[in-house]
């Protein structure tokens, strides 16, 4: 659009005190904004003006200049009334109401539009560049999260925030098309509870699920769809929900009502949740998939244990009981004999309890809930030394490494393994724990002074731990290096890089 002006000043004036006004909207500055406007209409030699501006992320604004001080009768004598666009001409800014000379009037309205398209230009710009780093914040929040009640909680959290709502919830559809969870956001716990029983999905709510689109409306009561509130419920009046996907279908849908700062969301609220939202179904899918794993790891775990007890106590047990038959004929007939037999068979008892107490040493997972690899370490030698009569010596660095979460846990899980093939079969009298650290990877080398065995040879049931420590390595993006030699003790080095490769099959225990 071209401006004839005699001056720049003044444009350049009003194009200054939008920038303050649109980032501060207080008195001081609108009255500085209108002064501005003022010294413009003298420049163009008109005489009054009255703007009504109404677009996001501007404020909205009702302001008189010069001798239109209140907004003018609909074909008032001498005012000329123009709505104003931005953009490419697509954008409506508002409507502006100009008194004085025809030819005046023209070219203040064209220089009005300009200094307002110009502002929401830079507003909108700047506006962008927040909602980017707002979403890129909450995508972060909720990325690596694998727990599915907490990254569902941490979603709705985090797009409340994001999308500027007073409340939010999120809803997760059944089977049958009703919403079987459904979490808040901006609520208090007694006011939750005081609103009774969870939506089913019916009205708004249902809509959403039965279209799968997004919709968004400036006043919930009135659209035809809504059912009303439960008594108790908070007043709500603009609305936006957003489906949440994951490989193609629907997992959920995000429900954000009352946005703070305006009267309704914008189409910029609803591309950047539907944004999220694609991150959203992601994280959930992925916390579903990794409890999914985690109590197929249970199962195997259980069955693992069952095969252990059943080739190694049990059996024990067992012998036991069969040498203890005949003892009291024994003790008739050869008493020495009798009573070697009977030590034996309480050597085997006390062995086959320590054999389950090394069994409770692989049996702690709660051990490494949100502690550090150090501290986590520290825990295990500290169960290591209460289970075994093995003297276990631990080495860190003076500055322990901080892994990820992830690698963390995976290490605390293989360096357990490790310490119970230990506890479990190497019949050693000394052990040694050691953490070191380079640039970008971990190395922990567990050895003893045991018996050894033959890496080289069919493995049996005694070390098909190991194959969980080579697979474990591998999903992380490492390795594990197995020393032994009959009568010679074992070494395990395990090298694994601070961040992992790939995200690991289960960080349940091996």
């Amino acid at each position: 659009m071209r401006v004839t002006s005699t001056s720049p000043l003044p444009l350049q004036q009003v194009l200054d005190e939008l920038d303050r006004w649109a980032a501060d909207p207080s008195a001081e500055h609108r009255e500085r904004l209108r002064v501005a406007l003022l010294r413009l209409l003298n420049n163009y030699g008109a005489q009054g003006a009255w703007l009504e501006i109404s677009v996001s992320p501007l404020p909205d604004l009702s302001l008189g200049v010069g001798t239109l001080s209140e907004r003018p009768a609909s074909g008032a004598a001498g005012v000329s009334e123009q709505l104003l666009f931005g953009g490419d001409g697509s954008v409506p800014l508002g409507t502006a109401w100009l008194a004085g000379p025809a030819e005046a009037t023209e070219l203040a309205i064209n220089a009005i539009e300009l200094a307002f398209d110009a502002a929401w230009s830079r507003t909108e710009a700047r506006a962008a560049v927040r909602r980017l780093a707002a979403l890129d914040a909450a995508v972060r929040g909720i990325a690596g999260v694998l727990s599915l009640d907490r990254v569902l909680q941490l979603i709705v959290d985090e797009v409340r925030e994001l999308s500027g709502a007073k409340y939010a919830a999120l809803g997760i559809v059944g089977g049958d098309g009703y919403l079987e969870r459904f979490l808040t956001s901006g609520m208090s716990e007694r006011e939750r509870a005081g609103i009774g029983a969870l939506p089913r999905g019916r009205g708004l709510l249902g809509a959403i699920i039965r279209e799968d689109r997004s919709v968004r409306i400036d006043e919930i009561a009135a659209d035809r769809r809504s059912a009303g509130f439960p008594a108790n419920h908070p007043p709500m009046t603009s609305f936006l929900g957003v489906p949440v996907r994951s490989k193609g279908h629907s997992v959920g849908n995000l429900y954000l009502t009352d946005k703070r700062d305006a009267r309704s969301f914008s189409e910029a609220d609803q591309r950047l949740v539907e944004m999220f939202a694609l991150h959203a179904g992601i994280a959930i899918e992925n916390a579903r998939l990794h409890e999914e794993v985690g109590r197929l790891a249970v199962i195997e775990d259980r069955q693992r244990i069952s095969q252990d007890l059943h080739d190694g106590i049990i059996q024990s047990l067992y012998a036991v009981a069969l040498a203890l038959e005949d003892v009291p004929e024994l003790l008739e007939e050869e008493p020495a004999a009798g009573r070697a037999r009977v030590d034996r068979s309480i050597d085997a008892i006390h062995q086959s309890i320590r054999d389950i107490r090394n069994f409770i040493l692989g049996l702690e997972p709660e051990l490494f809930e949100g502690v550090d690899l150090a501290t986590g370490l520290q825990r295990l030698v500290a169960e290591f030394h209460a289970n075994t009569l093995i003297d276990l010596e631990l080495h860190l660095p003076e500055s322990p490494p901080a892994p990820s979460p992830t690698v963390t846990t995976n290490l605390l899980t293989m360096a357990r393994e490790a310490l119970s093939n230990v506890a479990r079969h190497s019949a050693a009298t000394r052990a040694t724990a050691e953490l070191s650290t380079t640039a970008a990877t971990l190395r922990m080398v567990i050895g003893d002074n045991g018996r050894g065995f033959d890496p080289g040879a069919e493995r049996t049931g005694e070390h098909h731990g190991l194959s969980n420590l080579h697979s474990r390595a591998a999903a992380l993006g490492g390795r594990v290096q197995i020393d032994s030699e009959l009568g010679a003790g074992t070494r395990v080095e395990i090298s694994v890089p601070l961040e992992p490769a790939t995200a690991p099959a289960s960080d349940q225990p091996a």
